[in-house]
């Protein structure tokens, strides 16, 4: 019989692209989804799964509808991908936030508890819990946490909570620490795909201006495509583990911008960009890097799209959105 992944977070970025993983290994996958009357399937139907994926109702703050949906489905893998993931927001919906960021993965570890303990679990991590933590200028399983936004000390419960099940009770638990990673499904709230999205929509004319908050902020990014087989390497190991997951290299917003106008012609980019204060945080991370040794050691993963790969794949996208409509 084939292997049945639940899949929570289906509608997001990660999500789509774990799916499509998954069902080309033969997996029968289930994706959450909330009540909606009118779903929105954009990301899923990018990749041409939509009509893969069987969808079942639930709530990340319903812990009886996540009880009973593990209790129904027996999956062999869970992974848990929902969040209230835009940092920004997390300082004006902090409550949401330790909500579905921390309460959620905990009524899922439960459930997973009583009704199928042999379920192997995958909790998204992410690098916003290190913060400050930035002694020799990487972040590593070893480096302390210091999270700078209620989205990372949301985060932060998770983890521990992830570690203390797989301790406490012998389940099959894992942390991935994934460090940023963007796409062309990425939503466009986040900085990478607004800019993306800003530039296609200059170089086509349909904008005069991009406006930004802070351009010196450093990040480790990589594609989703490539960070998905991570999380799924994971809960194929004997044994359950956390890990971090990277490209082990950094760059600033500016260079993502200045890259982002470099790939449709425009040079002089700085006159399209409006630094506008209401985008700053009220705590920043200045600098994020990865040390994916031990991933790169135990998983046999490596990051195969670099970064200016990835900036030309998702202003190509962007710019053939707009060009189609």
């Amino acid at each position: 019989m084939a292997k049945k992944a639940f899949i929570t977070g289906i509608l997001g970025q990660d999500g789509p692209y774990l799916a499509k993983l998954l069902l080309e290994k033969g997996y029968k996958v289930y994706g959450l989804i909330r009540r909606y009357s009118n779903p929105n399937f954009d990301n899923l139907n990018f990749l041409g799964i939509t009509n893969q994926v069987d969808y079942v109702e639930g709530d990340m703050n319903d812990e009886a509808s996540l009880y009973h949906l593990i209790k129904t489905l027996l999956p062999d893998e869970v992974y848990n991908l929902a969040a209230q993931s835009f940092v920004a927001s997390s300082f004006s919906q902090a409550k949401l936030t330790t909500e579905v960021n921390s309460l959620g993965p905990l009524f899922l570890l439960n459930a997973i508890k009583f009704f199928s303990p042999t379920t192997k679990f995958y909790q998204a991590s992410t690098s916003e819990m290190f913060g400050l933590k930035n002694d020799d200028g990487f972040q590593d399983e070893k480096t302390p946490f210091h999270p700078r936004s209620p989205y990372g000390v949301s985060k932060v419960y998770a983890y521990w909570m992830t570690v203390n099940f797989r301790e406490a009770y012998g389940i099959f638990a894992s942390n991935g620490i994934l460090f940023n990673h963007e796409s062309p499904i990425r939503g466009k709230q986040f900085v990478t795909r607004k800019i993306t999205d800003g530039v296609a929509k200059i170089k086509l004319g349909l904008s005069k201006e991009l406006r930004l908050g802070n351009l010196d902020a450093r990040r480790d990014w990589g594609y989703a495509g490539d960070y998905v087989k991570a999380m799924y390497l994971m809960l194929q190991q004997e044994k359950p583990d956390d890990f971090v997951v990277g490209t082990g290299e950094n760059h600033s917003v500016r260079e993502f911008v200045e890259l982002a106008f470099k790939t449709v012609g425009i040079s002089d980019w700085q006159k399209y960009v409006v630094i506008d204060p209401q985008f700053k945080r009220p705590a920043e991370v200045p600098d994020l890097k990865a040390r994916a040794d031990k991933a790169k050691k135990v998983l046999g993963w490596q990051p195969k799209v670099k970064f200016p790969e990835l900036v030309k794949m998702m202003v190509e996208a962007d710019l053939k959105r707009y060009q189609e409509k």
